[in-house]
Order: structure tokens, then sequence, then C-alpha cells
């Protein structure tokens, strides 16, 4: 499966997770994934804990910072670019905001958030001496990116137009399925949140492969999570499933069908 050692600008490269309890994530995701947690300080009190995966990082969390009332922990999805400060300033001429300007993480790369036109974030990522996740697309890694917005026409437009993504759809029941390709493939998904589910924000979710999604999702819930969606066939691609964490962050698992039996991404 693959090992990365480099990400093409405009490829999804990387995920941390701020939590409210960086202790009780550790212990959830690392039994649930069987990941290995390295504690790497950030500063007095402060650490930033790369989970790794058979010694190739897999993705990062870290004690977050109290937030506004009723604003869960989220994960949050990283795009490879070929320099920070070109794409946040193109973001914004697309009518997106920048909630973090561009900064350098020590000499390991340097990075902006920006907000969608509909308000879903991401971040901006110019990799130096850390290009991402070294493994991505097996069981335990992540490997996909799905966003949910309330306006397809305006997201598709928004990230086309920063990274040079195309767009194909297909229809998936009642609804029409978006997948974001370049010339090096499929690059992440976007559906649209129903209006009968409420006040959902705009967001990136993160998909893990898993080789047993059933199983992972009792898992998951006997350590103290929740299923937000139920284990569920999507035809031509996989068995998944919607869960959150003991802390609220949400998550996807899914049991990809193998590489012949799929019709997608």
């Amino acid at each position: 499966m693959p090992v990365m050692d480099t990400y093409a600008p405009g490829t999804f490269c990387w995920a941390d997770l701020g939590s409210p309890d960086a202790a009780a994530a550790k212990r959830f995701y690392t039994t649930l994934f069987g990941w290995t947690a390295e504690d790497r300080p950030m500063g007095p009190d402060t650490f930033y804990t790369m989970l790794t995966l058979d010694g190739r990082s897999v993705a990062a969390l870290y004690q977050q910072e109290p937030a506004p009332a009723g604003t869960p922990p989220q994960w949050l999805s990283y795009i490879s670019v070929g320099s920070v400060n070109e794409s946040a300033q193109r973001a914004k001429e697309l009518g997106g905001s920048v909630l973090m300007d561009p900064f350098d993480v020590l000499d390991v790369g340097r990075m902006a958030m920006v907000q969608d036109p509909t308000g879903a974030v991401v971040a901006l990522w110019e990799p130096r001496r850390h290009v991402g996740a070294g493994l991505a697309g097996e069981p335990n890694a992540i490997c996909w990116n799905e966003l949910a917005t309330t306006d397809t026409g305006r997201a598709g437009a928004f990230y086309t137009s920063l990274f040079g993504w195309d767009t194909e759809t297909l229809p998936m029941g009642n609804e029409t399925y978006t997948t974001f390709v370049d010339s090096g493939g499929p690059r992440g998904g976007m559906t649209a949140i129903p209006p009968d589910r409420g006040p959902v924000p705009p967001h990136w979710r993160i998909y893990f492969a898993v080789a047993d999604c059933d199983g992972q999702t009792t898992l998951a819930q006997s350590l103290g999570g929740a299923v937000r969606f139920p284990p569920t066939e999507a035809a031509g691609v996989g068995r998944y499933a919607v869960l959150s964490d003991p802390l609220g962050a949400d998550f996807a698992v899914i049991q990809l069908f193998p590489a012949a039996e799929r019709t997608t991404g």
C-alpha cells in the first residue's frame, strides 16, 4: 500500500486533531487504529503528538486551546501547495477568508488556514522537512477527504479555481456526488447538506480506511465513541460509517472494496 514521500500541489497531505482532552483522544485513537503516539514538545507543557503506523506518520493531535462554548473539536485537513502565501491570497480573491495568516512551523513547513465561501475550513501546507503523512490509503490510515456543504456550486467553483481541480459527478440514490480530480487522479469528494439535516455547518470530513467497518464501529463504541451514521454500503466504493470520538470529533471509517470492484475514487 502507498508509502508517501511527496505530495503534488493540490493533494490532501496531512490531518491533525485539536482536542480538549488530548490524553483521552490519544487513548481512543491509538486503541482504535493501532497507532503509536509520540509526544513532541511545542513549548512549555505543550505537545504535538505524532501518530504513527509501522514507523510512519499518519496524523497528529494536540491539546486544544479553550474554544467558544458549543464548538466541538474537529479534524483539520491539510492540502499541499507550492506557495502558502500565494494560495492564501488567491483564496481571498475567490471569496474565501484567511482565518490564520501564513506562518512558518519551525523548519517543517509553512501553513495557513482558510475558510471557503460556504464556511468549511481547510489548511494549506507548503512542505519543507515534513511533506505530510508517510502512509495513505491503507487500513488505519487516511484514504479520503470529503466536503459537506450547503452550496456545492459555490464551493466547487472556489476549490477548482484555487487548486486547479476539475469535477466529476455521478448520481448516488436521490443525490449527486461530486469528485474533485486533476491529472493525478481523484483528490476529494463533495456532497450537499440536505435541508432536513438542520443547521449543520459546512465541513471537511476525514475517512480512515479499515479492514472491517462493522468491527471498527463496534470497537469505537466500546471505547466511548458514538455512531453518527451506521455502517452502510456505498455502491461501487465500500462499506462506511460516520463516528465520533468521546470528545465529539467526527470522522469516518470505510472498508474499501478491492480496486477492481470500485467504480469511483
